[in-house]
C-alpha cells in the first residue's frame, strides 16, 4: 500500500522542481554565464529602450522605459566609465544589460559599458537601471537612494570623475 503523505510530498517536490526548471531554463537561455534573479528580469540579448508617458511626482512626464515598459533610472554617483551599483543595491536597482541595445524615439546616445554588471546599457553615458518596486508606467523610485528617472533630454555624462549636475527633485520628499 502506498503512503498518501509520501505521494503528496513527491508531487510537491515535482511541482517545485518543475517551477525551478522553468526559472533555470529562462535564466539559462540568456547570454550571461551567471545571472542573478533580479538581473534575469531585465537581461535580454537585445534590450529595447523607448519613451513612454508616466507619472513622476504627480506630474505626467515622458521617460525612458525598457522593452517591458519599466521606467529606467540613472544613479547620480555613477561615472561615464563606471557603475557603482553592485551587490544588494543591484538587487533593488537591477542594471539593464544587453550586448546590442536598440532605441526607439530617443534622441540621446545608447551604448554599452562593460564593467561590474556585465554589458550594461547606457544613455548619454549614464548606466541604466530599473527599480524592483516599479511596474510598467509606474515611477516609484524617483529620488530614492540617489536614483532618478531618465528623460529623453538627460544631459550627457562626461568621462571625468566629477559628479553629474543635480537633477531637479520635482518636490518629491523621500
Amino acid at each position: 500500500m502506498r503512503h498518501p503523505k509520501i505521494i503528496i510530498a513527491g508531487l510537491g517536490l515535482a511541482a517545485v522542481a518543475a517551477a525551478g526548471g522553468i526559472t533555470a531554463a529562462s535564466v539559462g537561455s540568456s547570454s550571461a554565464a551567471s545571472v542573478s534573479p533580479a538581473q534575469a528580469t531585465v537581461h535580454t540579448a537585445r534590450a529595447t529602450v523607448h519613451t513612454a508617458r508616466a507619472t513622476v511626482a504627480g506630474k505626467a512626464e515622458t521617460v525612458l522605459v525598457n522593452g517591458r515598459g519599466l521606467p529606467l533610472y540613472y544613479y547620480r554617483p555613477d561615472t561615464a566609465t563606471r557603475s557603482l551599483v553592485t551587490g544588494g543595491l543591484a538587487q533593488l536597482w537591477p542594471p539593464l544589460t544587453s550586448a546590442a541595445p536598440a532605441a526607439t524615439g530617443v534622441s540621446g546616445k545608447l551604448a554599452v559599458l562593460s564593467g561590474v554588471n556585465g554589458q550594461q546599457v547606457t544613455y548619454n553615458g549614464h548606466p541604466l537601471y530599473t527599480f524592483a518596486d516599479d511596474t510598467a508606467g509606474q515611477v516609484t523610485g524617483q529620488g530614492v537612494q540617489n536614483f532618478f528617472v531618465v528623460t529623453p533630454g538627460l544631459a550627457p555624462l562626461t568621462t571625468s570623475a566629477a559628479p553629474a549636475a543635480p537633477a531637479p527633485q520635482s518636490g518629491v520628499g523621500y
